[in-house]
């Protein structure tokens, strides 16, 4: 059985990798010259970076914020 501190950690890290893959995205799409060089095939391979890290990023904080509300919610009762 995972515990929370664990599965606190993994969402933090998914978090974390989340943001990486933003950040990379938007060098691709902005600072990368082989990105641009690659024209529509450049931009989709940005676009699929920012994508995933908003999949990682954006559930995982609301998770997780549930997470901490229902533990600080344990602990005042």
């Amino acid at each position: 059985m995972m515990t929370d501190n664990k599965l606190i950690l993994i969402l933090k890290c998914c978090i974390a990798v989340g943001i990486c893959l933003i950040l990379l995205g938007i060098y691709f799409h902005n600072f990368n010259e082989a990105i641009e060089a690659m024209g529509v095939k450049g931009i989709i391979i940005s676009a699929v970076c920012v994508a995933f890290g908003m999949a990682l990023s954006l559930p995982t904080k609301m998770y997780l914020t549930f997470i901490l509300v229902k533990r600080e919610s344990e602990k005042t009762n």
